[in-house]
């Protein structure tokens, strides 16, 4: 029923067009004994042979197609007819249904003993293409969600409630077998929640369902259950979990435990909340396997990065991070503490909690309830002899003072606040009670960011702006979407504003990823002497009148007029810092009595 690929060895075939040299096999396949992954992934990782000139090569020669799955308009019900443990073993994915046979992308088309297995599987005749094995594994994560798998554990567990929960749950939901109803639930949810890279999981009980919500990029998805009375056995499962009081369901509770999925170890921070129908519940997740801890990967425009690279070996001063949480501090933070951690640099830190464990770096949990707070932490600190410290948070004016002293006698330190923009964690400081010869004396800089989501690039397309969109960039008026703009280079070209239209890789919201906006404020001598002097009103000024300084507003509207988000998008996050005033929007976007949007990339990036 299939149709079977020639029987040539990847090996030979790539030597044979000249692609790798003898040895460099013979290098492949002694690791390959080691590491047990596939020929052809070995070979790339190696960096023999670029992957794509791989596959090009084996669908010439076996004379199938090459397809580009980051293109490709997929069914997602025609692609569950695999079962998906069967599509991960054979990595291969169903792309389209030709009558008597199916097109079934695979990684290596080149397995026999695969191709007859799918074809025994699915009962229909299997024809190969060739398709990257990046690409398949991210598209077999979105199409295989576990919203239905939570949906049947969640009755199942309803069932096996029956009218004695209380006797149940005390019972069962301790128990450590992988077999208990809720365990399952449970599994399926984080599975769900990994498999989707939500950033956390909200279980929240109502009056006539329960709502299990992911926030993905920053926004929250849900799902909607009527099985309300499992609520009560997921919170109690979780709490013994994190080794919480179980019969304490009035005050709120937190708790932290660390778990296994999919092979990867997943830190998970929980939350309890009473509420009017029982108890609600956030966890975070934090991926262990997934920790960005270098500054390079975080989407920090260059001409910003080498002025945070500057700033951060300096011998000592104060440096802030702000914005709201969720925001990115933490990896930017982590980001900065990777470059400085070597043997030369003693470096403490005091967090809550301690999200990521770093090598060589002394980290300390604050513990409030006994009395180990940030400031005696860092009183601690002062005599440890450290080179660098990082407060995971100024929230009081004693640790202000401490952290602005610290950085006075020699110590480079790193901290966040919460606050809307650069410019007001300055004043901030002096808001707490904080000298203002103090915070100028020590305040060297202060980086403001936010994450903005980005246009889906599986199903992104043109689009002309509405009037309301139009009428709030321009702060008056209504202009064409291909309004002209000025190229760095001086030469005009179009702009054009763009969107996701919604496709299963994006959960139908247009968006896939996000990336961070900065704005980065160096505190000179005149904005020093403003800060001493705690003249708001200069400080603004100056601020503003530094050609390095440019607002979070602007560089989010950079990536909508480059297609890569949405000015809906930019609006959001926009509302989040100030409105935009009328005259820095005529500034930013056109030029006075003129309908034409004008600005230099210098301006917007």
């Amino acid at each position: 029923m299939s149709q079977h690929p020639k029987k040539i060895r990847i090996g030979d075939l790539l030597i044979q067009q000249g692609a790798i040299t003898e040895d460099q096999l013979m290098a492949a396949l002694a690791e390959q004994k080691v590491s047990a992954k596939r020929l052809g992934r070995v070979l790339s990782e190696m960096g023999f042979v670029e992957e794509d000139e791989m596959l090009t090569i084996l669908s010439k020669q076996l004379n199938i197609p090459f397809v580009d799955l980051g293109r490709f308009e997929f069914d997602a019900d025609l692609i569950r007819k695999l079962p998906e443990i069967m599509a991960r073993r054979f990595r291969a994915i169903i792309l389209e249904d030709q009558g008597k046979d199916l097109l079934v992308g695979m990684t290596d088309p080149m397995d026999i003993y695969a191709v007859d297995e799918l074809s025994r599987l699915l009962g229909r005749g299997v024809k190969q293409a060739v398709v990257r094995e990046s690409e398949l594994l991210a598209s077999l994560d979105v199409v295989y969600r576990r919203t239905q798998d939570i949906e049947t554990h969640a009755h199942e567990l309803e069932e096996a409630l029956g009218n004695d929960s209380e006797i149940f749950k005390l019972d069962q939901l301790s128990a450590e077998g992988d077999d208990a109803p809720v365990v399952r639930l449970l599994t399926s949810i984080f599975e769900d929640a990994v498999q989707i890279k939500a950033s956390d999981i909200h279980i929240e009980p109502d009056e006539d369902v329960l709502r299990i919500r992911q926030r993905v990029d920053g926004v929250l998805q849900e799902q909607v259950m009527k099985e309300t009375r499992v609520a009560a056995a997921l919170v109690l499962r979780l709490k013994l979990l994190c080794g919480l009081n179980i019969s304490e369901k009035r005050l709120p509770q937190d708790g932290r435990f660390e778990i296994e999925v999919k092979g990867k170890k997943v830190d998970v921070r929980l939350s309890t909340m009473p509420l009017q129908y029982g108890e609600a519940v956030v966890m975070r997740l934090l991926d262990h396997s997934n920790q960005m801890t270098d500054l390079n990967r975080i989407g920090m425009p260059a001409h910003l990065l080498e002025r945070f690279q500057r700033l951060i070996r300096k011998p000592n001063g104060l440096i802030l991070v702000t914005g709201p949480t969720g925001s990115g501090k933490t990896s930017t933070l982590y980001g900065a503490l990777s470059e400085l951690n070597t043997p030369e640099r003693k470096i403490i830190t005091s967090e809550d909690p301690v999200e990521y464990r770093l090598p060589r770096v002394n980290q300390v949990q604050v513990r409030t309830n006994i009395g180990l707070d940030f400031a005696t932490v860092l009183r601690v600190a002062l005599r440890q002899d450290p080179d660098v410290m990082l407060i995971g948070e100024i929230r009081d004016k004693e640790s202000a003072q401490i952290a602005l002293r610290a950085s006075m006698t020699g110590h480079l330190v790193l901290s966040t606040l919460h606050t809307s923009d650069a410019i007001s964690s300055a004043t901030r400081l002096i808001d707490m009670g904080v000298e203002g010869f103090l915070v100028a004396a020590s305040l060297k800089a202060v980086l403001a960011q936010r994450l903005i989501r980005k246009n889906c690039d599986y199903c992104v397309v043109e689009y002309e702006p509405d009037a309301v969109d139009l009428n709030w960039i321009m702060g008056r008026g209504v202009v064409a979407g291909n309004a002209d703009v000025a190229s760095p280079s001086g030469a005009d070209s179009k702009v054009v504003f763009k969107k996701g239209k919604g496709c299963s890789r994006c959960n139908n919201t247009g968006y896939l990823g996000r990336v961070g906006i900065f704005e980065m404020l160096e505190i000179t001598p005149q904005m020093a002497s403003a800060l001493r002097d705690c003249d708001t009103a200069r400080l603004n000024s100056l601020a503003q009148s530094d050609t390095n300084y440019v607002r979070l507003h602007r560089a989010a509207m950079a990536y909508a007029l480059r297609g890569e988000t949405t000015i809906e998008e930019v609006a959001r996050v926009a509302g989040e810092v100030e409105e935009f005033e009328d005259a820095d929007l005529e500034t930013t976007l056109h030029q006075t009595g003129q309908t034409r949007m004008r600005a230099t990339g210098a301006e917007l990036q």
